[in-house]
């Protein structure tokens, strides 16, 4: 009789997974033990921090009466975040989360109080970007911790991207919820009651999220695998220049739309319009995270920079509110899908001991990307109008469907 080899797989092992192929993505992620538990403890988190920087807005422009000085310091608070949030992201790795998110709310809270405090007090200018520089240094980065939850309860199943998927539909929601919530706050009631709102979700949020110690990532302290501390590999860097890209993307949009509706005498209609890309993104990734896709991610990834590539073409031909309407809603078929294949391909690029390094990189490359593109597309839309600010929208997608390109190759 010839010897068995390789795994004997049981009867309930092979139905175990014959159910996960067919049962929902997003049934089998949220069955997970601690999965709900941990996505829905995160939801306070996400909409505070989508609530934190046009928090400081109001606070400081509430108590001096100046935008400059107001941008200033939500400037230095953004710099602060996309930099210093990587470093906080490296010692959660290390130390694990439910060690290190009471650490960080507590001198993010810290930081929070001393900047209301000096606001009022009308303290130099110096001092106030100092303190929008500590509150975004200690912001706590929950959607790079939540998307590292999903990799380790789900790596290896094929419903970590409907897992991915969850976590993208989590954050656009927030930043639907907390811009709406802290303008309401701020103006019917105080920005210093903003500022405490937001600063509040973001704490109770994080600190429900650290006390689920069993969905969290062991630490990697005392660790010492081979490539375990391998982070910027060349796989790795083309996805986060694609990210830049996007993030040029939607930074030219930001300016590029309000410039299109004040242009025509239509200021009002600014927020509205850009939000339709944002809700047209939402309804495409539950869409896509509901599906079991044949197709490789890499390629999925490339097929879908191509189609934002696209799809954003029509901006140009846009010369009414309704055209432009309907031309914006046109990109955000492919964004949410690029977000959730942008978290699978980090997944499968980095080491588990860099996981959350990487997202949190993934979300920076994201914000710089943004910043660059405002400030570009600003300068480009007060001398030629937002008729060339959307064409560097398109290009920035151009761009990143290239680094798209080579990170499928890689």
């Amino acid at each position: 009789m010839p010897a068995l080899t390789g795994r004997i797989r049981t009867p309930q092992k092979t139905a175990q997974k014959t159910a996960q192929q067919t049962e929902s993505g997003y049934r089998v992620a949220l069955r997970t033990p601690g999965a709900l538990k941990f996505y829905l403890a995160a939801a306070p988190a996400r909409i505070g921090i989508a609530m934190t920087g046009l928090g400081i807005v109001w606070l400081v422009h509430g108590s001096t009466g100046s935008y400059a000085v107001a941008g200033a310091v939500t400037g230095g608070f953004a710099v602060a975040e996309a930099v210093g949030g990587p470093q906080v992201a490296r010692l959660i790795d290390r130390y694990g989360q439910p060690r290190m998110l009471p650490i960080t709310l507590l001198l993010h809270t810290i930081a929070i109080a001393l900047l209301i405090a000096l606001t009022l007090a009308a303290a130099p200018l110096w001092m106030l970007v100092l303190a929008g520089v500590l509150a975004g240094a200690s912001l706590p980065q929950i959607g790079a911790q939540t998307a590292a939850r999903w990799s380790h309860a789900l790596r290896g199943v094929p419903a970590l991207s409907s897992g991915f998927a969850l976590e993208s539909l989590g954050t656009g929601l927030a930043f639907l919820v907390g811009p709406a919530l802290i303008g309401t706050v701020s103006a019917l009631v105080s920005p210093v009651a903003g500022s405490i709102l937001a600063t509040t979700l973001v704490v109770g949020g994080g600190l429900s999220l650290a006390v689920q110690r069993s969905s969290a990532p062991p630490p990697t302290a005392g660790v010492r695998a081979e490539g375990s501390g391998r982070l910027l590999t060349k796989g790795f860097l083309a996805l986060a220049g694609t990210n830049v890209g996007v993030g040029l993307f939607f930074g030219s949009m930001q300016v590029s739309v309000t410039a299109f509706a004040v242009g025509r005498d239509s200021a009002s209609l600014a927020g509205p319009l850009y939000s339709i890309t944002s809700l047209i993104s939402l309804a495409a990734g539950i869409a896509y995270g509901a599906r079991r896709w044949r197709m490789p991610a890499r390629t999925q990834f490339v097929a879908a920079m191509a189609i934002l590539f696209v799809t954003t073409l029509p901006l140009l031909a846009a010369d009414t509110p309704l055209a432009l309407a309907l031309a914006l809603a046109l990109p955000g078929l492919a964004l949410a899908p690029i977000q959730v294949l942008a978290s699978v391909l980090v997944e499968s690029e980095v080491e588990p001991a860099v996981l959350t390094q990487a997202f949190t990189w993934l979300n920076s490359g994201s914000a710089a990307g943004i910043a660059m593109g405002a400030a570009v597309a600003g300068r480009a839309v007060d001398t030629h109008g937002s008729q060339l600010g959307f064409a560097l929208a398109i290009a920035a997608t151009l761009v990143a469907t290239g680094m798209a390109v080579v990170v499928r190759q890689r």
